[in-house]
């Protein structure tokens, strides 16, 4: 077992002295992928049933498809079916009152507190998700910005033009990043641009892509 932030301060007493930590959100900082991501998934596939009048199995499968394919279901929608993407994020994201799935974690808040250099939130979330959540847990403070899905100009991660524009906007080198994720995908993206890579996931395979590894998050 190794926790998220004994994979991160390894990293941080290696030779690369990071400048900055590019975290992503969910089922990486906190666990929500079995509470809040269901709520959203069915949202999501309500609104492809009501916007592109399919049945519930069509818009299932349109949900998934567009999220292995581009990462973002949103993605899909807007290319292949011109739906707007700011009305889309607004509808499946609007889940009323989410204090009831996150709990404040005292050793989140010492590991931020307590690793050296920037610290960024990269979501593929919409804004408005981003800052009820931040304040939820409480981590606000520590964070130099929580870049969006808006701050991509709506392209989600594992695009690289995501990350470029977060490093172009922030004046930082790839080689001076870490980048901590749940996602596979994206951590090759962060690889291939330079980053070091932090994956927060119970698998021990090796790969070459991956500098370190956290089985559990806090």
């Amino acid at each position: 077992m190794r926790f998220l932030a004994d994979a991160c301060f390894a990293i941080q007493k290696s030779k690369v002295r990071p400048v900055a930590w590019i975290f992503d959100f969910d089922n990486t900082l906190f666990a929500s992928g079995r509470e809040i991501f269901p709520l959203i998934n069915e949202k999501m596939t309500r609104y492809i049933e009501q916007h592109l009048c399919v049945d519930r199995d069509e818009a299932n499968r349109l949900r998934k498809l567009y999220w292995d394919q581009y990462g973002a279901t949103m993605t899909g929608l807007v290319r292949h079916h011109d739906i707007d993407a700011e009305h889309f994020l607004e509808k499946t994201h609007d889940i009323g009152d989410l204090s009831g799935f996150v709990y404040r974690s005292s050793r989140l808040m010492q590991l931020l507190r307590n690793i050296s250099g920037k610290k960024f939130i990269f979501s593929n979330s919409p804004a408005a998700y981003l800052k009820e959540m931040l304040k939820l847990l409480g981590i606000g403070r520590y964070i130099t910005d929580a870049f969006s899905i808006e701050s991509t100009n709506m392209n989600p991660k594992p695009s690289a033009i995501g990350f470029r524009k977060l490093l172009k906007n922030h004046n930082l080198n790839a080689s001076q990043c870490v980048m901590v994720e749940d996602s596979l995908v994206n951590l090759v993206t962060a690889k291939r641009l330079g980053m070091k890579t932090v994956w927060v996931a119970r698998n021990s395979k090796r790969m070459s892509w991956i500098d370190a590894r956290a089985s559990h998050l806090y």
